[in-house]
């Protein structure tokens, strides 16, 4: 079974601080531990909201609103991972994706380069990486999209894959089939979903293969320590009978 395991925002982060080097360390190894026999999928952490773009879509009308913010109704359904010259072009393909989804609400969120905590230096003129946060609503939390929704941003993620946008995008399954960890000083507190919304942004996500529930909710202690031990963590099951673009 696929997972993606999401740690909301830090203060730190929020205040645009790059994390500790000890952390990224520790990080670095625990993921490598599970790319090496290749249960790790994916992974990325997200800046701070001062770098975040919210798009609200309503009655064929499109609000944008820049960053810093505080989080409202951050439940996901889906994330598509682009890369892009500036973020005016990630918000213009973030238009055309949720014009097409109607009344709905996405964030784009800028995903966290080696430069940007201190790996190396930063390269000449590199491309920017944003994480397109489809949030979730009552048909994505019941039955999903309609057929012509559907067609439409097949043929959106088509585009944007042929245009050199798009890397990478996944479908998350319904959150009543999810678990909320929420972490004091390493204990732990579970919910279990469906859940009406989240207040706290996504500061970041691993998304790996486990054999189910048990060992993800191991997996997140042991991620939560990492963090600090004291945050909040989604479990949330990757639709893999979804399609990838």
């Amino acid at each position: 079974m696929r997972f993606m395991i999401m740690h909301k925002n830090d203060p730190q982060t929020e205040a645009g601080q790059p994390p500790p080097m000890d952390l990224v360390t520790k990080m670095g190894e625990f993921i490598g531990e599970f790319a090496k026999t290749g249960r790790f999928v994916d992974g990325a952490g997200l800046s701070g909201s001062a770098s975040r773009t919210r798009l609200l879509f309503r009655d064929g009308h499109c609000t944008v609103k820049h960053g810093p913010y505080q989080g409202e109704r951050e439940l996901p359904s889906a994330t598509l991972q682009l890369k892009v010259e500036t973020r005016e072009q990630a918000i213009g393909w973030a238009e055309r994706y949720g014009k097409i989804l109607g009344n709905g609400e996405i964030e784009l969120g800028k995903v966290n380069e080696p430069w940007d905590i201190g790996l190396m230096p930063p390269p000449a003129n590199p491309p920017l990486q944003f994480l397109l946060i489809d949030k979730a609503d009552e048909a994505t939390e019941s039955g999903g999209r309609t057929p012509k929704q559907k067609a439409d941003l097949t043929r959106l993620k088509t585009e944007m894959t042929k245009a050199g946008v798009l890397v990478k995008t996944l479908q998350l399954r319904p959150s009543h089939q999810a678990k909320r960890l929420v972490f004091t000083n390493n204990d732990m507190r579970m919910v279990d979903g469906p859940f009406a919304e989240s207040k706290e942004l996504l500061g970041g996500f691993a998304v790996m293969t486990l054999s189910g529930m048990d060992e993800a909710i191991e997996v997140c202690r042991r991620y939560a320590a990492i963090l600090g031990g004291t945050l909040e963590i989604d479990i949330r099951l990757v639709d893999q009978d979804a399609a990838d673009a």
